[in-house]
């Protein structure tokens, strides 16, 4: 048993000590919960320091027969990009576990349920960045709507029953789209290698081009409702208002992240001519999606529906650095999946600390809180900089690769695509103005600060803002011999300098 099948069992190991205590024993299961996240991210910590940089190929491979009729397998292993993103979802389940600490009292079912459902969803979000079988990956893709949609609807506020069934209606919908592409990948590879859905053996499959266009849109639209892409994001809003702050740091900050990874493993890997013929549309939409999402963002009046419509701001730049099929536009948009996942964790935690705290999730009703709580306003303040990429913060790094890649080949593309920077700056400054300056709003005066459990949780998250704003080479490192694999089977390589004239 690899490393890799250990790290996706740690977390379902966790539930089960979870049965073995009274449900009435809350702090117990929360306990136990948070010492199996931890135990989970030592491990990953321990994975990551196992993993050769600078190879290409996958690492800690396991391949086990699973349904041997159709040639499915459970296969298992990682490369740099999916190295990152495991590293990214089992440091926020800690941290969402910790900064929501009574999070889950007050829901339609139990504290254990809820902790089992976190739990459950971590397993797979390791699970779906490790699978290298197309088929396994589908499922656990599939798998991962049912503990989200129970953390929506189960423990929400609001319309959350209604954001759940939209989330799982669309969700579903994408989901079913790939199955077909899926279903006729596989009859066309059994006459040509054989029945398999190992993704390496199917990205030499030949497929005439009509083919091979709508198995890449059955594939692209599931990862565009997911990502989300304009026009497919409108789930995202509602379900970023429903959900529990936690619940919303493990959607945008880490499954959303499945669209746009998906798009890299199997999208570009599989159907590389089909990437290139519809790459002219996705940068349109990417674009729709920067400015679109910054419109919507600067006119928000609720902090959560701030914070999903910048989101689906950065998407559009993740999207356009995938398929600007240029090295640093590829590398820029993986390290923006990382950057993203922490600054968007930083803004739901403090946005979700704000509003328990004021009874109010309308941002005029933040008015002061520089004035009275300082702590939780500076951590507003740092990871609101980082949204709209401020230099010395994280995002800074990975949205100027993603820049300066699509200007390489794509510079009217890349001209447009600034405009989401100064419309950042505008949601992201006036929010600061509104919320933490001023004079105190009423009803602001005796508001309290953060906690000593509360600032441990935000700590790491803030320390890895800025480090990775300084320091990014870590995880470039780790990206690079990844993103270089992905252009070399997309058949894509960097333009050449023009000639000085």
């Amino acid at each position: 048993m690899s490393l890799l099948t250990v790290l996706m069992l740690l977390p379902l190991i966790g539930c089960l000590a979870l049965f073995a205590v009274s449900g009435e024993n809350v702090k117990s299961i929360k306990i136990i919960a948070l010492i199996s996240s931890l135990v989970t991210f030592g491990t990953s910590v321990a994975l990551a320091l196992r993993f050769k940089s600078g190879v290409q190929g996958f690492q800690f491979v396991e391949s086990h027969s699973w349904i041997s009729s159709f040639g499915v397998r459970y296969q298992v292993g990682i490369d740099g990009i999916a190295l990152v993103l495991i590293l990214l979802s089992t440091l926020l389940v800690p941290v969402v576990l910790l900064a929501s600490w009574n999070e889950s009292e007050g829901g339609r079912w139990s504290p254990r349920a809820y902790y089992i459902f976190i739990l459950v969803l971590e397993t797979m979000m390791i699970g779906v960045f490790a699978a290298t079988d197309v088929f396994f990956f589908y499922v656990i893709f599939e798998a991962m709507l049912i503990p989200v949609y129970f953390l929506i609807g189960g423990y929400g506020r609001g319309e959350r029953a209604a954001a759940a069934m939209k989330f799982l209606l669309y969700s579903l919908f994408g989901g079913l789209l790939m199955l077909a592409a899926l279903i006729g990948l596989y009859v066309s590879a059994e006459g040509q290698i054989g029945g398999t859905f190992d993704v390496t053996a199917l990205s030499h499959l030949h497929l005439s081009s009509l083919t091979e266009n709508l198995f890449f849109l059955g594939f692209f639209i599931a990862f565009a409702v997911k990502a989300p892409l304009w026009p497919l994001h409108t789930w995202l809003p509602t379900a970023a208002k429903s959900a529990t702050p936690a619940t919303s740091v493990l959607l945008l900050g880490v499954l959303d992240k499945v669209g746009t990874y998906g798009m890299i493993r199997f999208c570009i890997a599989l159907f590389p001519h089909a990437s290139h013929t519809f790459t002219p549309l996705i940068i349109v939409l990417s674009l729709i999606s920067i400015i679109y999402g910054a419109f919507l963002a600067i006119g928000q009046r609720d902090i959560n529906g701030l914070i999903a419509f910048t989101s689906i701001s950065h998407f559009g730049f993740i999207t356009l650095g995938i398929f600007a099929m240029t090295s640093q536009g590829l590398s820029g948009a993986t390290l923006y999946m990382v950057n993203h996942g922490f600054s968007t964790a930083a803004l739901f935690l403090a946005a979700g600390w704000m509003s328990s705290r004021r009874g109010s999730t309308k941002i005029d009703d933040f008015g002061g809180l520089q004035r009275v709580t300082p702590v939780m306003a500076w951590t507003f303040f740092i990871a609101g900089m980082s949204a709209l990429a401020l230099p010395g913060l994280s995002s800074f790094v990975s949205e100027f690769l993603v820049l300066v890649g699509t200007f390489t080949r794509y510079p009217v593309a890349a001209i447009i695509g600034t405009t989401g920077i100064v419309l950042a700056a505008l949601y992201v400054l006036l929010t600061v103005q509104k919320a933490l300056h001023g004079p105190a709003t009423p009803g602001n005066e005796d508001l309290k600060d953060l906690g000593l459990r509360e600032k441990i949780a935000i700590a790491p998250v803030i320390l890895l803002l800025v480090f990775l704003g300084f320091y990014p080479k870590p995880v470039i490192d780790h990206i690079n011999p990844a993103t270089d694999h992905v252009m070399a089977q997309a058949g894509a390589s960097d333009p050449l300098p023009k000639a000085g004239k």
